[in-house]
């Protein structure tokens, strides 16, 4: 059985790396260097990646994401702060109307040199650079599920559906009623009809 080779991707300076420069979320930290305090700021605009939700609504897939960002070099590693401005589509938990609406997410994150921190106190939870290069998505994947209503409404007083007919109550009225029978009676019914044809 043979088995693919891994391919790293070479960077600046001559290091090894798993991650994809390419990627969109992937990006190059490299201009920092490791002076503690220096900083820079960056906005840039990338593809969403597929899956970026909950359940019944996220940000479609190859939708434009406004980013801006901030890399601040820290003793241990980068400071990644920033925004992302995010179009969000689903439905509504209750009526199951289309939701199309857009939001702003903050995040937060410490990527640790990938030199610093190694051994058996190592925190798994931890990001890490890996070379220069740092990988965003999964920060932006967390700050974005933590952000989204699980059961979304297109209105906070939203009456959802008739459970007799499946009609929208906002749209049906407060008249809109069924008459629905006990079936218990039903054979009751079925006699009362037949006395009234005979009488």
């Amino acid at each position: 059985m043979t088995t693919s080779p891994v391919v790293l991707v070479g960077e600046p300076g001559g290091t090894l790396s798993s991650l994809d420069p390419k990627a969109p979320l992937v990006l190059d930290t490299h201009t920092l260097g490791r002076r503690p305090g220096s900083m820079k700021e960056q906005r840039i605009t990338v593809v969403a990646p597929e899956g970026l939700g909950v359940e019944m609504v996220g940000v479609p897939k190859d939708a434009e994401l406004e980013l801006d960002l901030r890399f601040e070099s820290v003793m241990e590693g980068v400071l990644v702060s920033g925004t992302a401005d995010l179009p969000i589509e689903g439905e509504c938990a209750r009526c199951l109307d289309e939701l199309d609406f857009s939001m702003e997410v903050e995040f937060q994150e410490l990527f640790v040199y990938d030199d610093t921190r190694s051994g058996s106190g190592a925190d798994e939870e931890e990001h890490r650079l890996d070379g220069d290069l740092l990988d965003l998505e999964p920060v932006l994947r967390d700050a974005v599920v933590l952000a989204l209503p699980l059961s979304p409404l297109c209105q906070d007083d939203c009456p959802g559906l008739c459970t007799e007919c499946g009609v929208r109550l906002a749209d049906a009225g407060p008249d809109h009623s069924h008459d629905a029978a006990d079936p218990r009676w039903a054979a009751l019914q079925g006699l009362i009809e037949t006395r009234v044809e005979e009488g």
